[in-house]
């Protein structure tokens, strides 16, 4: 077992890539059926309540236009923040071969085991912003654990600057393996509120 050095993060790390929306398949995967269903479920949905209130008289006092446009609203501009995100993606697929210390150091995509000071170890997975899951340990890379990590191979110490203070790490594996992300699934409510009022 080698003797491990600790490495503190910079503070300039996380702007250095701040144009960049790294991201796995799966979560790119997600942004686009979740676009996707806006596009052809979601938003047409809300256009033909809107249409049907519309033809009810009075829009100033009419609850379910105003709702509708509202949410109209919401929806476009999910849909141009999703656009902007798709178009901004550089994937990365943590089942990519990989050589020298890009197999054997924490990059974006690693399935990363410490431990803390007390010996309670945990593992978590370094991903993109918009694929963070805390019930799956789907960690971002710009979080202060994800750039602690980020760079560390196996017996490394690491620092972690937290809200709660500052933790020293030890790193036990890097390992770089499939991430499983939740699939986008149309919101439950969505079958109802397609339905045309009478």
């Amino acid at each position: 077992m080698r003797k491990g050095f600790t490495r503190r993060p910079k503070a300039e790390e996380p702007a250095a890539n701040h144009g960049k929306n790294y991201i796995t398949p799966g979560g790119l995967e997600r942004l686009k059926d979740e676009r996707n269903f806006l596009l052809t479920k979601g938003r047409p949905a809300v256009v033909e309540v809107v249409t049907w209130a519309a033809g009810n008289g009075d829009r100033s006092e009419n609850a379910d236009y105003q709702y509708g446009k509202r949410r109209l609203r919401q929806i476009d501009g999910r849909i141009r923040f999703l656009t902007k995100r798709i178009e901004a993606a550089e994937v990365v697929d943590p089942e990519a071969p990989r050589t020298g210390q890009r197999a054997t150091r924490a990059f974006f995509g690693a399935t990363v085991r410490y431990a803390n000071a007390a010996g309670e170890e945990r593992v978590v997975s370094i991903v993109g912003a918009d694929e963070v899951n805390l019930d799956r340990n789907h960690i971002s890379w710009a979080s202060p654990l994800g750039r602690a990590l980020m760079r560390a191979a196996e017996d490394d110490e690491v620092v972690l600057h937290a809200p709660g203070g500052t933790e020293t790490l030890t790193v036990l594996v890097v390992r770089y393996e499939r991430i499983f992300v939740e699939p986008f699934r149309e919101p439950p409510e969505h079958e109802g509120s397609t339905k045309r009022r009478h």
